[in-house]
Parts: structure tokens; sequence; C-alpha cells
């Protein structure tokens, strides 16, 4: 039989085409999402893909890329090698997108391009997690520049990575950029760079890693053993979602989750929010948790600074690598290496800031490895 089984398929079954497949898509979003070919379009015009939305294309881009493999050797709280079962920078980075996926989901929004910032929005964290960032920017100061992750996540979409010969970055469509620039959270502290407002799909995202890093770091540290249950059921928002029998992080999320719903759908009313403009329009960002979870969640996260964060045997360790960062940079801004200096020559930039680059794009055993090698830590 010509074609065999797989014509009879294809035959009986005929593909959609994406022009379809997107329609039928936008039909499940409210007004004021993000539709899903976008709006704003990339920096340098590409040929659309023939199967995938733009936005998909984009999470694709970003999943392939080196930087976004080198995040499983960057730590989130605890340096690599104590355990197996410790989150990572990229164990962080899939359940910020999955979470950010379920939001958006539920409130009517654009999933893929919630995903692609969610999958983006740590490309740039060096080696060491928040130490290795406070050791960047100390060195950075002393050349009168700074470091932040937020912006280098931005920096390395738009300039680093490689997707094409043709231009420099990933070109990922500006709605993307937009939630990059805007990304934030209590631990964060980007520099805004443009007037442009985020999207309700960035703002889910900034509260879907709030959200879970909130869960996660919890879960961890009962692991660890750097406090109890006990001590945990003295905060209030523990108290309010702790079910015996359940796990205490996916508590905590479903808690988060289904205030961050109730309190959005409210400021969508009270913000007489309809369209996508109305949202670029206005700066009293509509997807919130409640003023209530907002204040238990701040005693939550004092608790887990004194408790966890800046617990003696984290801090030991962080510590370490910070020094590790610091040395590292020094050394390499006095004996820059030929990836450095092709670095520095292919993004047009100064030396200092080509260091920055390679230093934060490393993992925390590769920085390691190449500071014991150099002599830098004995």
């Amino acid at each position: 039989m010509p074609g065999g089984f797989f014509h009879m398929w294809y035959t009986d079954f005929p593909m959609k085409n994406l022009e379809e497949r997107m329609a039928k898509k936008n039909e499940l979003l409210e007004s004021y999402a993000v539709p899903h070919e976008g709006t704003l379009g990339r920096v340098y015009e590409e040929d659309p893909d023939e199967t995938r939305t733009p936005f998909r294309q984009d999470a694709n881009r970003v999943q392939y890329s080196d930087e976004y493999l080198r995040l499983k050797g960057k730590t989130q709280v605890f340096v690599g090698g104590r355990s197996d079962h410790y989150r990572t920078r990229l164990t962080h980075t899939g359940e910020v997108a999955s979470v950010s996926r379920n939001i958006a989901a539920t409130l009517g929004l654009n999933e893929d391009l919630a995903e692609c910032i969610a999958l983006a929005h740590d490309l740039g964290h060096p080696p060491f997690g928040h130490s290795g960032e406070e050791a960047l920017n100390d060195w950075m100061k002393t050349h009168s520049l700074s470091f932040e992750h937020n912006q280098q996540s931005l920096r390395i979409v738009e300039f680093l990575s490689s997707q094409s010969p043709l231009f420099k970055g990933l070109n990922l469509n500006r709605e993307v950029l937009h939630g990059l620039m805007k990304h934030r959270t209590p631990h964060d502290h980007p520099e805004d760079t443009t007037l442009e407002l985020p999207s309700m799909e960035a703002l889910a995202v900034n509260l879907a890693d709030e959200i879970a890093y909130t869960s996660h770091d919890i879960d961890d540290g009962l692991r660890e053993g750097l406090f109890t249950i006990s001590q945990l059921m003295d905060i209030p928002l523990i108290q309010k979602c702790h079910t015996p029998g359940k796990k205490l992080g996916s508590s905590i999320t479903n808690t988060l989750v289904m205030d961050l719903y109730a309190e959005t759908e409210n400021q969508i009313g009270k913000q007489n929010i309809v369209t996508l403009d109305d949202v670029y329009a206005n700066s009293d960002q509509p997807v919130r948790f409640s003023p209530d979870i907002k204040e238990k969640l701040g005693v939550l996260r004092s608790f887990l600074y004194k408790n966890m964060y800046f617990h003696p045997s984290v801090v030991e360790q962080v510590e370490a690598g910070k020094t590790t960062v610091l040395k590292l940079c020094e050394y390499l801004k006095n004996n820059p290496s030929e990836e450095i200096l092709k670095l520095q020559k292919e993004s047009d930039c100064t030396l200092v800031e080509a260091v920055k680059d390679y230093v934060s794009g490393m993992t925390d055993h590769y920085a390691t490895e190449m500071a014991e090698r150099l002599g830098l830590l004995s």
C-alpha cells in the first residue's frame, strides 16, 4: 500500500496549521492576556515557525541554551555535593516554570509566555547563589560598575547566548524581554531600564518565583535539620496551611496560589482591567497576594533569613564561594584568557565586563576547580 500506515493516518487526521491552532488557543485567553502570536515582535524579524507558537519557540531556545544547562551546577541555597535531593538553580527554575504555567492557566493568561519568562529568569545567576552575586557586585563596584542577576539574565538572552550567526542573543519576543526587565522578588533589586510595564504573565512569574522558593526552601531546611516543624508552627502562615500527612511545601504552595487567585480576581475588577492596554497602562500591579498573606509571608521570610539563609553552616559554605568568585575575578582581570578576550571582542565591552560575564557563567564546580588549579585558594 503506497505510503503505508502513516499515509492513512495523516490523510484521516490532517495536521491543523499554526494559525488555526493559535486562534483556538486565543479563545481560552482572557481579554487582558498576551495573545499567542504576541503583539510586540522580535528585535530581529524572522520567518514564523511552522508548528510552534512564538513563545513556545522562545521557551525552547532558552531550554537548549548553554546557560540554561549550566544552571544544574549552580547553588540555590545549599552548595552542591551535600545531597542529591537539595534544589539547584535548575530544579528551582523548573518549579517556577511549573507554578507559572498553572497560575497562567487558571487566570486565563498565556501559559507559553509565562513559562518562557520563568525558564529565563535565573539565567544570569552566578555560582554559589546570592553570595556569588554579592561577590560579583562588590568586585564590580571597585570598577564603578555593578552586577545584578536579573540584568545579567537579560544580557544573556539579548547578547551573550547564541541562536544564529545572523544576530546576537536568542532574539526572543519583546514580551519575554520586558518580563525579564521587570522580574523582581524580595530577594532582588533590579534597576528599572524601561518605562514599559509588565504583562499579567510577567507579574504571575514574579509571584510564582516567590511561591516556589518559599515552599522548597522550607522542605530543604527541614531535610537539612536547620529547623523543625515545631519551630515552624509558631509562624502564622504555617499555622494557616499546615495539614498533617501532607508535605509542608505543597501545603504552602496551595495556600499561596489560592490566595493569589482570589486577590488577583479582586484587583482585576477593582482596577477595571479589561484589555492588554489596561495592563500596560496600570502601574498598580494587579497580580498579587492579599494584604493578610503578604504580611504572613514577611514573618515566614524573616524566620528563613535567621534560621536558614544566615545559619552558620550555610554561611560558611557561601562565604567560601564568595572568596572563590572574588579571587577569580581579580586574577582573570590581570591575566585574561583567550576565551575572555574573545568574549570581550564579540560583546564589544570592557575587560571588566567580559570577566564578569565569564565568571558569572561558571558552575560552582568549575569555579572551584579553576581557582584550585590556579592556586588561588591555598
